[in-house]
């Protein structure tokens, strides 16, 4: 395609609405641009980057034997309620009603439709099994901000493991954090992997890979010496060994 043909739509200045760097850089560039609130067109330029983050994302997963799945954006309450999440995720998940007045979800994750399919493994022979899909995902943000950074509609990679006793999630969980690390490095993001809470979804663990920016909002406590690391919700501290000195007596 040639240059003049070409939608490459760039700006000489900072657009006033946007705060973080990327924002600004993304917009001048001709990369994206914000429809409404938290809500952004790719261009041309952006879906070129969008397409070979993915292409990374799959070889990565495939790597793991992960098999890709693409499920529905719309999900029944039914299946919100049977988690006990339809009312325990709050104002964050887009709630809608169809033409017949059915409770219908816009999608914020997957975990209840993943769980759903996987009611049709029918032998334990048939784990353990590593489901991922790249789908669209909507939460309504109360503010939506930073550009990319903090969004109402989004692409996410969600990836889920089924698996036979604790020492196959183990396994599973480690081979995850390693295809993690290759994505990242490819992407040319040093990152620094810490503990993390495990949120609403509960579990025994939860990593969460951090990049330092001037526009993050999450804190993270680390150290240098021991390579402990974890976001400051999690985090925690050990005193020092103390040696009693010599004792004070009463005349």
């Amino acid at each position: 395609m040639r240059w003049s043909e070409s939608f490459f739509p760039t700006l000489r200045d900072d657009p006033a609405d946007a705060e973080a760097v990327s924002h600004k850089l993304l917009v001048r560039a001709g990369f994206v641009r914000q429809l409404m609130s938290g809500a952004y067109s790719l261009l041309p330029l952006g879906q070129r980057v969008w397409l070979k983050i993915v292409a990374i994302l799959r070889h990565e997963m495939g790597a793991i034997g992960a098999q890709e799945f693409r499920l529905p954006a719309l999900h029944p309450a039914e299946v919100w309620q049977r988690s006990g999440r339809w009312s325990s995720v709050g104002d964050e998940m887009f709630r809608v009603k169809d033409r017949r007045g059915a409770d219908i979800a816009l999608g914020m994750t997957h975990e209840e439709i993943f769980a759903t399919l996987a009611g049709e493994l029918r032998s334990y022979k048939q784990l353990p099994q590593i489901w991922y899909q790249i789908q669209t995902k909507f939460r309504d943000e109360a503010r939506p901000k930073s550009g990319l950074l903090r969004v109402r509609e989004f692409t996410m990679k969600d990836s889920y493991s089924f698996d036979l006793d604790d020492a196959g999630l183990d396994r599973a969980f480690q081979r995850h954090f390693e295809a993690y690390r290759r994505i990242f490095l490819r992407c040319g993001l040093d990152t620094l992997a810490v503990e993390a809470s495990v949120g609403a979804m509960g579990g025994s663990a939860s990593v969460e890979f951090m990049v330092p920016s001037a526009a993050g909002e999450d804190r993270i406590a680390c150290c240098s010496s021991c390579g402990y690391a974890a976001n400051v919700e999690k985090a925690t501290s050990a005193s020092s060994a103390v040696e009693d000195g010599p004792g004070l007596h009463r005349g």
